[in-house]
């Protein structure tokens, strides 16, 4: 779990480079870029920026736009943060819109998969009896049997 003091240069790391990807970058190749995260090593030397582009095709051609603007990036990051040592910057792909896809297709699929077992389940019989648990025997008659001595002697002594 990072400290505090990551997180914070984290979260700075991504509005500075967000904001220079929209307003200062101008390269024709750059699609439509949203900066979804960054992750800093401890020793703030290192920043990972993970990104999403709008489009597929654009890709490839994103990705060496931003390596092409790297320099221009970390330089204002290291005018901006005011940190000792400005930290390099690597750019990635982000994948978590695409595994979110792939949940989501599961979901779908778990839903269609419900819904046909709840059409099929809608007219269906019980397999065995309505009521498929045992019933206690009731007793034939509920007044004690009386076969001991002892029983014998516990009626007589009731009625004396």
């Amino acid at each position: 779990m990072p400290n505090t003091r990551q997180a914070r240069v984290a979260e700075q790391i991504q509005q500075i480079v967000a904001r220079v990807i929209h307003t200062k970058l101008k390269d024709p190749r750059l699609g439509m870029v949203t900066v979804t995260d960054v992750r800093v090593t401890g020793d703030l030397q290192h920043a990972t920026v993970f990104y999403t582009v709008f489009s597929e095709q654009d890709a490839a051609r994103t990705a060496r736009a931003l390596e092409s603007a790297k320099g221009l990036i970390r330089s204002t990051v290291g005018k901006s943060i005011g940190l000792r040592l400005t930290p390099t910057i690597e750019f990635e792909v982000d994948h978590v819109p695409e595994q979110s896809r792939t949940i989501e297709d599961a979901l779908a699929a778990a839903r269609a998969h419900d819904a046909e077992v709840r059409r099929l389940a809608e007219g269906a019989d019980f397999a065995g009896a309505a009521d498929p648990y045992k019933k206690p025997h009731v007793a034939e008659s509920l007044a004690p049997v009386a076969t001991s001595e002892y029983a014998e002697n516990a009626v007589d002594d009731a009625a004396a």
